[in-house]
Parts: structure tokens; C-alpha cells; sequence
């Protein structure tokens, strides 16, 4: 028998190998699906996905376990770039452009499938490791059902919070933290403000990428969130009003506090 955890640099599935580790659990392999943006861009958040290889991955195989990292034949631009091949639109020369929001499609064909086809592809007997808290009864329940998945956190009884401090006490928090509460993709339509103003304001070369991807031609999809109907020149403009509203705010307080240090100075 062979155990297999399936990791995704949360704090959920990172807590699981901690787990492993400090309770000599057996654990042969770690598998991490990575998602592509295209062929040379992940689309993993830079920050993470430089977290995931060069700070965890080092010290998983440190402490004995094996890691891989696992690709789909897709990319996301390829999904993108698609034309229909039957339906009303068929022949058009239109292209699917942005996915249907709320269950993401590109999570399920360029990250899940991955890791579903190495599994029934490998060759020996397996348990697997799945990053599942105690206190996510829904998600649990669903693992009961399963014959060959297993949650360590279930196991040791921890919950997402003792998770997320047991990745802090071995350093293994990814930064994603510092400003969501969840992992995703950086061109996910489900992102909140936070995440999005992040790519925004920290990787604009990424973001860019989606203002040039809206002002495609001929898109099936043409705004970034497709359920909400919500466009990333929308959110573009919201963040540009809001940075000059703290710019307005910050000169205002400024401003005031030097008239209060001249009348400090020089009272009337």
C-alpha cells in the first residue's frame, strides 16, 4: 500500500504533511497539480507558486518524502482560445473567452484531472491524503463515502485554524494569507477585491494580461466574471477611484497637520 497526499500549498493540505511528519505516518508521495496561464506562465499566484518550490518542497524531501508536480495538457489560454465545435455558434469564428463563474470549469479540467488521471494511472494500491478540517463536516462527509481517502486532520482532530497555526510554527504559511483567506488562481472570476487588488497593484504585468484578454474580438465570454457580469475594466476603474480617494484622504491629513505644527509654531 502506497500513500499519496494531494497538496496544494494551502494551509489545509500543508497542516496534513506536517501531520504526517510529526506523527510517522507513512507517506510516499506528494502530488501538486499546477495550473498553467500558457505554456510559460503559471497561474498560480508568482508568490506562491515560488513558495511551493522553493521554500516546502525542499524541506518535504528533506524529511524523506518524494514530490511531483503535475500539469494538464491544457493551459487556461487554451480553454480560452477554443472555438465551439457544435451549437448555434458553431462556425461563427467566435472563441469561448472567459469560463462561466461560481463552480470554476478551469479548476476542474486544468487542476483536478490532473491529479485524477495520475491516480488512476498508478499502478500500485494507494491511500490518499486530503486536506480536509474537522470543522468542514459537508467536505468530510464526502471523504466517508470514499474507500482509499483519508484526512490526518480528521485524524488529530484539528481544525482549520490549529492548521494555519501549525503551518506558522514550521514556517510553512504561504503569503497568499497576508491578504485572502483562500488560494486560487490569479485570474479566478470568483477572486474578491482583496486578491484582485493584489494582482493589481503587485504583479501589473498579470493584470494587464486580463485588460487585453476583455478587449478581444468575437468572445463568447467577454467579461471576466460571466455570472455577475462584472468586467476587469470595471474593477479596474472601481480600484483607480479608490487609490485616488486615499490620495485625496492622505493630502487632506497632511495638509492639516502641517497648518496645526504652524499654528503651533506661530499661534494667532
Amino acid at each position: 500500500m502506497k500513500y499519496i497526499a494531494s497538496w496544494s500549498g494551502g494551509k489545509d493540505s500543508t497542516a496534513s504533511i506536517i501531520l504526517a511528519h510529526e506523527n510517522n505516518e507513512p507517506l510516499d508521495l506528494i502530488i501538486f497539480s499546477e495550473v498553467m496561464f500558457d505554456k510559460n506562465i503559471s497561474g498560480e499566484l508568482p508568490e506562491h507558486i515560488d513558495f511551493v518550490k522553493n521554500e516546502c518542497i525542499p524541506l518535504f524531501e528533506s524529511w524523506g518524502y518524494k514530490t511531483k508536480i503535475l500539469h494538464a495538457n491544457l493551459t487556461y489560454m487554451d480553454i480560452f482560445l477554443r472555438q465551439p465545435t457544435k451549437g448555434k455558434r458553431f462556425g461563427t469564428g467566435m472563441i469561448t473567452g472567459f469560463p462561466m463563474s461560481g463552480r470554476c470549469q478551469i479548476n476542474k479540467s486544468v487542476k483536478v484531472l490532473p491529479i485524477k488521471q495520475f491516480l488512476k494511472e498508478f499502478s500500485e494500491e494507494f491511500i490518499q491524503y486530503i486536506g480536509i478540517a474537522i470543522d468542514e463536516p459537508v467536505r468530510l462527509n464526502r471523504v466517508v463515502k470514499s474507500t482509499n481517502q483519508i484526512s490526518l486532520l480528521q485524524k488529530y482532530e484539528c481544525t482549520e485554524q490549529m492548521a494555519l497555526n501549525l503551518c506558522k510554527k514550521y514556517d510553512l504559511l504561504s503569503p497568499i494569507y497576508k491578504f485572502t483567506t483562500r488560494g486560487g488562481c490569479w485570474f479566478c472570476p470568483n477572486a474578491r477585491d482583496p486578491e484582485l487588488k493584489h494582482v493589481r497593484t503587485n504583479h501589473k504585468d498579470l493584470w494587464k494580461k486580463l485588460l487585453k484578454l476583455e478587449e478581444m474580438p468575437n468572445l463568447i465570454g467577454n467579461k471576466w466574471n460571466t455570472l455577475t457580469q462584472t468586467s476587469i475594466h470595471e474593477k479596474e476603474e472601481q480600484f483607480m477611484w479608490e487609490d485616488r480617494q486615499i490620495t485625496i484622504f492622505d493630502y487632506i491629513q497632511e495638509k492639516n497637520h502641517t497648518l496645526l505644527e504652524v499654528d503651533t509654531i506661530c499661534p494667532t
